[in-house]
This record gives structure tokens, C-alpha cells and sequence, in this order.
């Protein structure tokens, strides 16, 4: 197992019931800005519930934040904040809403120059303002990390950002505001939080025995949870699971002292910039196909998911069991009503050129946990990820 730290200051409210703690946890005397996304937070009436929880400070609205949050809308809201003086964030909402937020918290505190620069150039985050998060869509992690990916829709870029200073201050977690979502959100959240975990899980074996049984026992509870969530969205157990799960998928505590791959999220990003494709249905179409490239280099973790996740029969050979565990991953996909070829949401060849382009003119040329994965292997993973 190789050296790590580990820090994670977020505080977690889960369960029924936990918006009443949202004003023991803010400094009282705080200006609010609640920021959400596209008004189903106010369809189902928990904007007003988390209006009238904070009732005694003065709050402000910022709504319209897009899935893939851009960086021309977060703009706006920076310069709301600047100008009304607001000194604490609340985000209502997904993955989305929660990186938009974190963007905004560093953005306005950001003086040197183009907040841009804070992810198309790393600069250093000196100063954020502290936030908090009432979470409606488990997908990302984003409510108990430090990180995030922001859209320049102007430039068709997708970058990750990240930085201590933006992990949030506490998140509620309340399965039953999950009730509301539509089947594509299941979906869509089911598999993110699934390839959260096989990007940090599915490298090489490190001594990280811990490491790997906490990753196993969270795609297992997936693979388990997910389908029931589509079958009977209202089982508050099932729902509890899935939002735990995929809080624990990317809270950091996996990755601790293994290696990380990260290279389907690369891929997947310039997808969805160049297309404007769900971040987790771009993600479905590259990992298969990556596993099936990078098998050589994945072997002994992949016979390992092979027998843990898949229960692969003993009797096969090992090129057998390898791919056993990768089309049992495409069909899980499948199952969870997320299609997994690029022909299947009518991109053309063409976006195979866009993309590995893009890789390039953002430096990405040595992608996964070894450096391996160049432009001419992107180019071999996705003509197998284009169609059957």
C-alpha cells in the first residue's frame, strides 16, 4: 500500500427529517445565497421548506444552473455574490448544482485574474466562501468531496477543478428528496457512482486489501440497489442505500494509498463537451471498451472482479472470465436503461477525431494509472465503443 493522506472535514446530517438541523449548522447573522438548477426544487416545494428553515437571515436566489454547469451562468451568480455581499452558499440540488457552487464559492473571492484560470490553469485557490449542500441527486460525490468539473460552453471545454478550500462545510442527505426523480436521473446516478468506483478500483493490485473490499461491498450494493430504485422509486431503504453509496464512492476513502485510473472520466468530459451527452451515459460507452483494450495491463484486477462482483464459474479460462466481467458490466448498463455504444445516441464517427483532438489540446496524452493510454489507444477504445 503506498503512502497517503487522508482529510475530509465535511459533516453528513443523513435521514428523514434533517433539513430541521440547516440553521444550527449556518453562522447565524449569515447572508444565504441558495443556488439550484432547472425549477424542481421549486416544483416540489423544498425551496420554500429550506426558505423557511432559514428564516431570520437574509437569503437570495440563484437558479438555472445547467447539468454540466457552465461557466457563463456561474458567472452570473459570482457576480450576484460580489456585488450583494453574500457570505455563505447553499446548494439545493445534484452533482451539478453542488460543482457549480463550489466554482462560484472560489470564484468570487478570485482577484488575480479570470476565474477560468482557477480550473483551465490550476491557480491556486487562496480563499473560497463556505457552503453547504441539501442533496436531491446522488450521483457524484460531489457533497462530501473537494472537487468538481465545470463547462466552458463558449470554448466546448470540460475541465475538473479542485481544492480543499471547497469541500463543503456540512451536506444533508435526506433519501426521501430522491423520491421525485425521473428514471434517466436513477439511471444516470446508479452508473456514475458505479464508474466513481471502478476508476479507483480497477487499476493494479497495491496491498490495498481494505481499499478493494470497501470498493467490492460498493459496487456489489449498485449492482443490488439499482434496479430496485427503477422498480419502486419510493422504498425509502433502497433509496438510502443508493445515496450512501454514492456519497462513500467518492468521499476519497477508496482511493487511499492504491492507484487511480480517471481515464474514462477524461474521455467521457470531452463528450459531453463536444456533444452535450449525460456525463454518466458518456461514461457507459467508454469503460467497457476501455476494460477491453487495457485488459493486458488490467488482468489481475479484472479476474479479480470476475469472481468478486461477477461470480465468474471457476471452469473458464482466464481470457474467459475477463470477458465474462466486462460484458456482465455492459449489461448491468444495460439493465439500469443506459445504452453503451456511441451509435446509440446517433454520434458520428466523426466525434472519435473531435474527441481525441480535444484530449490533445488539453494536454491529455497519457491517460489511466500507468500513462498508457494515448491518443492512438483513445482511437482503439472508442472505434470498439462506436457500435456492436
Amino acid at each position: 500500500m503506498n503512502n497517503f493522506e487522508f482529510y475530509n472535514p465535511t459533516k453528513i446530517l443523513f435521514g428523514k427529517g434533517q433539513i430541521g438541523n440547516l440553521a444550527h449548522n449556518i453562522p447565524a447573522g449569515s447572508k444565504v445565497l441558495i443556488t439550484y438548477g432547472g425549477g424542481s426544487a421549486k416544483r416540489t416545494g423544498l425551496l420554500d421548506s429550506v426558505k423557511e428553515k432559514l428564516q431570520g437571515y437574509t437569503v437570495g436566489e440563484f437558479g438555472g444552473i445547467e447539468p454540466n454547469p457552465t461557466y457563463e451562468t456561474l458567472m452570473q451568480a459570482v457576480k450576484m455574490v460580489r456585488e450583494e455581499h453574500y457570505d455563505y452558499l447553499l446548494a439545493v440540488g445534484g452533482g451539478s448544482v453542488i460543482d457549480g457552487t463550489k466554482f462560484i464559492a472560489a470564484a468570487a473571492c478570485y482577484t488575480k485574474g479570470d476565474p477560468w484560470e482557477i480550473v483551465a490553469k490550476r491557480a491556486k485557490i487562496e480563499k473560497a466562501i463556505p457552503f453547504a449542500v441539501i442533496l436531491t441527486l446522488p450521483a457524484t460525490g460531489s457533497e462530501m468531496n473537494d472537487g468538481a468539473v465545470i463547462t466552458y460552453k463558449e470554448k466546448k471545454t470540460k475541465l475538473p477543478f479542485g481544492s480543499e478550500l471547497v469541500f463543503p462545510q456540512f451536506s444533508i442527505l435526506d433519501p426521501v428528496y430522491t423520491y421525485t426523480l425521473p428514471p434517466r436521473q436513477i439511471s444516470n446516478g446508479v452508473v456514475d457512482a458505479f464508474i466513481h468506483v471502478m476508476e479507483q478500483y480497477m487499476t493494479y493490485p497495491a496491498g490495498g486489501t481494505l481499499q478493494d473490499r470497501f470498493a467490492e461491498s460498493l459496487l456489489l450494493t449498485l449492482i443490488e440497489e439499482g434496479p430496485k430504485a427503477l422498480a419502486n422509486p419510493q422504498d425509502y431503504d433502497v433509496r438510502a442505500n443508493l445515496m450512501l453509496a454514492a456519497t462513500m464512492a467518492l468521499n476519497g476513502l477508496i482511493r487511499i494509498g492504491v492507484p487511480q485510473d480517471w481515464s474514462t472520466h477524461m474521455i467521457g468530459h470531452e463528450m459531453t463537451a463536444l456533444y452535450g451527452l449525460d456525463h454518466a451515459k458518456t461514461l457507459a460507452i467508454v469503460l467497457p471498451s476501455l476494460l477491453e483494450v487495457m485488459q493486458n495491463e488490467k488482468k489481475e484486477k479484472l479476474l479479480q472482479y470476475a469472481q468478486r462482483i461477477w461470480h465468474a464459474d471457476e471452469k473458464l479460462s482466464e481470457a474467459e472470465k475477463i470477458a465474462f466481467a466486462i460484458n456482465s458490466t455492459r449489461a448491468f448498463f444495460e439493465k439500469m436503461q443506459v445504452r453503451t455504444y456511441m451509435k446509440d445516441y446517433d454520434l458520428p464517427k466523426e466525434a472519435i477525431g473531435e474527441i481525441i483532438n480535444n484530449l490533445k489540446a488539453h494536454n491529455m496524452v497519457a491517460l489511466g494509472e500507468s500513462k498508457k493510454i494515448t491518443p492512438e489507444v483513445v482511437q482503439e477504445i472508442l472505434n470498439r465503443a462506436y457500435q456492436k
